[in-house]
């Protein structure tokens, strides 16, 4: 095959529709300056100066895929509630399609709101539920799947625990995308590790994998990697593996090759949203059937941009492309 130039690679994005799987939810920011300290407990007292809402989770994995240029075609579960009014708006406002987004009533909407003052993250405060979707929502969400899957080129599995996934929507996607030859990517979490059997490519970090496969696995050891890789692909009978390595880089294993590329020195500002970043990036490249060195390369260098900004914001495509052509990725 032909090598294809980074423009033209980038430019073949805007043709893809990326089905996105998973949890969705909203970030919440409130920003502020601490200048005292409570006198009702050793706590700081924040100043709130500003707030900001944002997609986060499967929602920010779409707008990822809408920054890179391609479309995102989202399904999931949201709650009917204002948080959940909120999201629908917002996916409006950036003019991705909601159809596939289905409201529950048995289950709040996912909202992370965190506290940051002078740039510092003081406290992240949860609101969710991590329920698996009930008989009625799971029909719904395979209905959308199965109408949905064949107008797309990919499939992500944005996996954040909060019950949309679960072992049968998994194996009904897979082998409905298997006869559609439609590649599957997944960013993991703990309950549904071992679930996503036959898949194109997985993307765990070491903490999944240390949780997913119960073994030893340091941070930095090549050796201990090789071998959890082994178990893994043993297990789940996957294609390849994408390994987030944190401030080691990544490690792929894909269509026979196997590379290590360490990640790009960086101020290091926000970690929030990085994965999401790199899923993005990868299953996009494997729907062009890119070689595993570029896979790894253009998503080890997006989820390192993303971690100069404070906060969950998606990819500048612009600043990936200028960055890799540097890099002659």
């Amino acid at each position: 095959m032909t090598k294809q130039s980074l423009p033209d690679i980038f430019k073949s994005f805007s043709n893809l529709r990326v089905l996105i799987i998973g949890d969705v939810m909203l970030d919440s920011y409130i920003w502020g300056a601490v200048e005292r300290i409570s006198p009702e407990a050793p706590v700081p007292v924040v100043n709130v100066k500003k707030r900001d809402v944002r997609l986060g989770g499967a929602a920010n994995v779409a707008l990822n895929i809408q920054a890179l240029g391609a479309t995102p075609v989202l399904v999931a579960l949201c709650g009917a509630d204002e948080a959940g009014k909120k999201l629908r708006t917002i996916l409006e406002e950036q003019n991705m399609p909601t159809d596939g987004v289905i409201n529950s009533s048995s289950r709040p909407t996912t909202v992370k709101t965190r506290v940051i003052a002078s740039e510092q993250h003081i406290v992240r405060v949860d609101e969710e539920s991590d329920k698996e979707a009930g008989s009625i929502e799971e029909t719904e969400l395979l209905k959308c799947i199965e109408k949905l899957l064949p107008t797309c080129q990919v499939v992500i599995f944005e996996d954040y625990d909060k019950g949309v996934l679960n072992s049968s929507i998994i194996e009904k996607t897979v082998t409905w995308a298997n006869e559609l030859r439609i590649p599957t990517v997944v960013d993991p979490k703990k309950r549904n590790f071992l679930a996503y059997k036959g898949v194109t490519l997985f993307k765990p970090n070491l903490k999944e994998m240390r949780e997913g496969l119960k073994v030893e696995l340091e941070s930095g050891n090549q050796k201990q990697l090789e071998k959890a890789i082994i178990l893994l692909r043993e297990k789940l009978s996957i294609n390849g593996v994408l390994a987030s390595l944190s401030e080691h880089g990544v490690y792929i294993e894909y269509n026979e090759e196997k590379i290590l590329l360490p990640a790009h020195p960086r101020e290091i500002a926000d970690v929030s949203g990085a994965g999401d970043t790199v899923v993005s990036i990868a299953a996009l490249c494997v729907a062009l059937e890119l070689p595993a060195k570029q896979i790894a390369g253009l998503s080890n260098l997006g989820g390192g941009l993303v971690c100069q900004h404070v906060g969950v914001v998606p990819v500048d495509k612009a600043e990936l492309l200028e960055e890799a052509l540097e890099l002659d990725l």
